[in-house]
């Protein structure tokens, strides 16, 4: 299993299992016939850089899957995709000779996303890497990649979900916290109780029962600094925009997210260290920069 600190979203803890990883691997049409122990986890930790960062990459005999979760929708997972594939093939070439005039082998990759943001997106989509070039003309001697996007909200990709217990069993949780928090019509409870009720929902039921039994405080703990920062956000973007302060924000909206210049991300994340809502180490995290840098901004 790989370092449970590298990034906190359910999604990633998930796939720090060989087990659960191959749940979807196999449902996305993968080998039948493959086992845990084929699993070999390469997913990117946080040693490597807090913005180079992937929730899940592992090898089952020649291919590579490289899995995201997105809650927001992202254009640009074919750059972030390339960026992850080049940083995992490194340490794999390491030792070979790049310069010989032999072949040098490396697994077939295959980037997916799984979203399950609030937004209206399709069941399914291809992002393109070309769709970035600034200049398209003649693209025969350029680099193409491509994810495929499976919508898991409810009513999209059934039948994928029915394939992986997994995908399922996190969908259950994410709609679970949703329905309790749309039945809070005052906004009386906290955050915190409604995602622990989520999750003994999901124990009770036995849905990832041995997951949530595991690593449930660790789950209500993400999820409820996830919610706190989205609140956070939302209401941050209103506040600056009626003011007339919509500094850092991309199209007049989205403070924070990944279109959100640096300095919009800090001055949210700094009203929520001050009050103890998070630590600096997950505001880095959220920022997408190094730890002294976002000290810097937030002094400034």
């Amino acid at each position: 299993m790989s370092n449970r600190e590298y990034k906190s979203d359910v999604f990633s803890m998930l796939m720090e299992y060989p087990e659960y990883a191959l749940d979807v691997y196999k449902a996305l049409g993968g080998r039948s016939d493959a086992k845990p122990s084929m699993v070999e986890i390469k997913t990117l930790e946080k040693g490597i850089s807090l913005s180079v960062r992937n929730d899940a990459a592992f090898i089952i005999d020649t291919e590579l899957s490289l899995y995201e979760h997105q809650s927001t929708y992202n254009p640009n997972m074919p750059l972030r995709s390339l960026i992850y594939l080049a940083e995992i093939l490194k340490p794999m070439v390491k030792n070979k000779d790049l310069y010989s005039k032999k072949l040098i082998k490396i697994p077939k990759p295959k980037f997916v996303v799984f979203y399950n943001g609030e937004d209206d997106r399709p069941e399914k989509e291809i992002q393109k890497l070309s769709t970035a070039y600034s200049h398209a003309g003649d693209s025969k001697d350029s680099i193409e990649l491509t994810c495929t996007v499976y919508n898991i909200n409810p009513d999209k990709n059934n039948d994928l979900k029915k394939l992986s217990y997994v995908l399922d069993g996190y969908m259950t949780l994410v709609n679970k916290v949703r329905e309790l928090k749309s039945a809070d019509k005052d906004y009386d409870r906290e955050n915190e109780d409604v995602v622990k009720e989520a999750v003994e929902y999901c124990i009770d039921n036995h849905i990832l029962e041995e997951f949530f039994r595991e690593r449930g405080s660790e789950v209500v703990k993400n999820m409820t600094i996830d919610m706190t920062f989205e609140t956070r956000q939302k209401l941050f973007t209103k506040e600056a925009y009626e003011d007339g302060k919509a500094e850092g924000i991309e199209e007049g909206k989205a403070l924070g997210k990944t279109e959100g210049k640096a300095e919009g991300k800090a001055m949210l994340l700094k009203a929520m260290l001050k009050d103890g809502t998070i630590t600096i180490e997950k505001a880095a995290e959220y920022a997408e920069m190094p730890v002294d840098e976002l000290k810097r901004l937030i002094e400034e």
